[in-house]
């Protein structure tokens, strides 16, 4: 019986145990995936442990995954652009390879409210945290052309401007500049990337000043139906929560360790019934 696990404090939800687990059941894979509960100072040794003991890999969540790529032997190149690591894969060799999740994720859910091209669209997402940065350099990478990042602070999306500066021009502001009405108004797609909705009541802007024809995305899947996707969908808008996203990067990483095929639709099916009795509680 081989390992995967994930590593993170706290872990308060059983969602990626029960999805990888009947991944594996399904395909008659003699391996299963637990939740690991470490601090910042005991994360070096269960990484050498999981490389020790052969792990086929394992994943991480807040607050490790940027100080777990101090760990690792490799990382793959829009991990480092992202500048987070939150799956990792165990070589044959031992090596640590890590890689990131969260845009394949991100792009996949999308595609759920905005199926077209994102080639030439203008794009608006309110975050600029660990999801902000991955959603803001999925929307860049898929050629957005005009694309606008929202904080409480306007240091973080001014970093974040710069740091893919190569990719598209990024209008880094903040949630109370004057200037967002406007890019809202614009926009072909927006993207809530922070907790509110789920750790907070409320949409993180007014849904009546988002252009009625845009695709709404929000990446809280706790509840179903954020505030956000609740009006947007009450204006006949096309909006999606993060749901998909979360199955889609579980899905990723699992088809990484085992070479098989997309495990999405039983990782679906067994993660439904804890998405339907979730609630609000962090």
């Amino acid at each position: 019986m081989r390992t995967t696990a994930l590593f993170g404090k706290p872990l308060r939800r059983r969602h990626s145990e029960v999805m990888h687990n009947a991944a594996f059941a399904a395909a008659g894979v003699e391996a299963r995936y637990e939740l690991r509960e470490v601090d910042e100072a005991e994360l070096a040794e269960q990484v050498e442990q999981a490389r020790r003991d052969g792990w086929m890999g394992f994943q991480i969540t807040a607050p490790h995954k940027r100080i777990v790529m101090t760990l690792l032997d490799e990382i793959e190149p829009d991990a480092r652009r992202i500048g987070a690591v939150n799956s990792v894969a165990v070589g044959e060799d031992g090596r640590l390879i890590g890689f990131n999740t969260d845009v394949l994720g991100f792009l996949t859910a999308l595609r759920s409210c905005h199926p077209g091209e994102l080639t030439g669209r203008s794009a608006v997402v309110a975050g600029s945290g660990g999801v902000g940065h991955a959603a803001t350099y999925g929307l860049a990478t898929a050629g957005v052309a005009k694309l606008t990042v929202l904080d409480l602070d306007v240091a973080m999306p001014r970093r974040l401007a710069e740091e893919f500066a190569d990719f598209a021009p990024i209008d880094p502001l903040a949630f109370g500049d004057p200037r967002v009405g406007k890019r809202l108004a614009h926009a072909d797609v927006f993207v809530n990337a922070t907790s509110v909705g789920m750790l907070s009541p409320g949409p993180v802007v007014d849904v009546g000043l988002i252009n009625p024809s845009a695709a709404v995305f929000d990446v809280v899947y706790i509840p179903a139906e954020t505030e956000l996707v609740r009006q947007a969908r009450a204006r006949g808008m096309r909006a999606a929560n993060g749901d998909r996203m979360l199955v889609a990067q579980a899905a990723r990483a699992w088809t990484r360790w085992t070479g098989l095929a997309d495990p999405t639709d039983v990782m679906r099916d067994a993660v439904a019934p804890l998405l339907a009795r979730d609630d609000l509680q962090p």
